[in-house]
């Protein structure tokens, strides 16, 4: 039996524990949160039987030998270190932190306390990627040239998923004093793992504009400054040589939470949508590149983050997208804060 902790019990700890409760030999068997309602309210909906308000009591406690750490991004350093000397299992939500500095330091701990570390790069659970990757890595579309991603959604202009202005879950989001590194940290970190896991390098360099709009009289909903980035645009290059752009935006109206991926290479062409939660995926190769036409594959399914992080506990082993992928991912983030800042310097029309 793998008895599994959940750090944090807000919205998204919910999807953690249903998927743990889905799978044989798997037991939640605490929770941990600093505000001791949510926290109760956790327990009793999921019948989880003992409760911490801090990470240090429930390694004191110690019957336990996973970790799912669902704490805001800012939260997850100073929980995880922890957890980590102590010897647990540790799958950690995305970004893994908000510098590259205490990224590499979770990722150098993990190391060295050789247990299993994975980040929840929530679209590694799509079909459609993991087959484009295999597609790529295998050859299929010859050396990879071009690449455009995006990651648009449009909760800042409609209440598809309640009402931002009203609702901690979303507010936090949008502050930096909360934590957030806005659109960049929230959702970019997804779609720059998208883009380049699926071509096969990681990134080399950063070219990005940030942007954040005026959502409230003085841009404050008291206590939440509204000034995390609200929309990014990015240009790309990888080690492959491969160039490409970046974009994500919670003003895009009309997509709920949807991605799209095209990657260009010598030999043809793949195109990945993940829209209203399916995903698909087309090739254009071979005879078809005369005419231009694309011609839908039927990606395997595949094991989700949480049965992978699961299946590698009781194995011993290693799994993927680890810490130092977070860490590299993280870097990628920095510098993009960095190219934004240095955007005065650009040739102004």
């Amino acid at each position: 039996m793998i008895r599994v902790l959940i750090v944090g019990t807000g919205g998204m700890a919910r999807a953690h524990v249903e998927a743990y409760q889905a799978m044989e030999d798997v037991e939640v068997v605490a929770g941990v949160d600093v505000n001791p309602d949510t926290l109760a309210a956790f327990q009793a909906d999921f019948g989880i039987p003992h409760g911490f308000s801090t990470v240090e009591e429930a390694i004191a406690w110690g019957a336990f030998d996973a970790v799912s750490n669902v704490t805001p991004d800012a939260i997850h350093y100073r929980t995880t270190l922890p957890l980590l000397a102590a010897g647990k299992h540790v799958l950690c939500e995305k970004p893994l932190a908000v510098s590259e500095e205490h990224a590499t330091e979770m990722a150098e701990a993990a190391q060295q306390a050789g247990v299993v570390n994975m980040v929840n790069l929530t679209y590694r659970n799509v079909p459609a990627l993991i087959h484009a990757a295999q597609l790529a890595a295998e050859g299929r579309i010859g050396d990879i040239r071009h690449f455009e991603a995006s990651y648009l959604q449009s909760w800042l202009t409609q209440p598809a998923w309640g009402d931002w202005a009203t609702e901690h879950q979303w507010l936090w989001r949008l502050s930096t004093r909360h934590g957030s590194m806005g659109v960049l940290g929230d959702v970019g970190v997804h779609i720059i793992d998208f883009a380049s896991f699926a071509a096969g390098a990681p990134v080399e360099r950063v070219s990005c504009r940030l942007q954040t709009f005026d959502k409230a009289e003085g841009n404050e909903i008291f206590p939440y400054v509204l000034d995390a980035n609200d929309s990014m645009a990015m240009h790309l290059r990888l080690t492959n040589g491969a160039i490409g752009v970046v974009h994500a935006s919670r003003f895009a109206s009309g997509h709920l939470n949807d991605l799209r991926l095209r990657l260009y290479g010598t030999k043809g062409g793949l195109d990945l949508r993940y829209e209203k939660g399916q995903s698909v995926l087309y090739i254009c190769e071979g005879e078809a590149m005369l005419t231009g036409d694309w011609t839908e594959l039927s990606p395997p399914e595949v094991p989700t983050n949480y049965e992978r992080f699961i299946a590698a506990v009781r194995e011993g082993t290693s799994v993927l997208p680890d810490f130092a992928r977070g860490a590299a991912l993280q870097r990628v983030l920095d510098l993009a804060v960095v190219s934004d800042a240095q955007a005065a310097a650009d040739q102004l029309v």
